[in-house]
């Protein structure tokens, strides 16, 4: 489960708020389709780790990217330089 949801994270995090609740439900949706969950306790449970599990995927995803960002930003040039 961690991996998928931290990967899954990963590969949607551009589009960070999407991608927390699509992970969610589609995670808790498929636990429970195959008879894995039961009860609304263990679907709550189910929901909360795949949310955190996404997050940290989408976290690292938004630190690349503004890694990535910091990394491409061109040099600000001094004043009166071009004088």
């Amino acid at each position: 489960m961690i991996p998928t949801m931290i990967l899954f994270g990963l590969l949607l995090g551009r589009w960070w708020k999407t991608a927390l609740v699509a992970g969610t439900a589609s995670w808790t949706v498929l636990l429970w389709s195959q008879g894995l969950v039961d009860s609304p306790a263990e679907i709550a449970g189910a929901a909360a780790l795949a949310l955190a599990n996404t997050a940290v995927g989408v976290m690292a995803h938004q630190g690349l990217l503004a890694l990535v960002r910091r990394v491409r930003r061109p040099a600000p040039t001094p004043l009166g330089a071009g004088s």
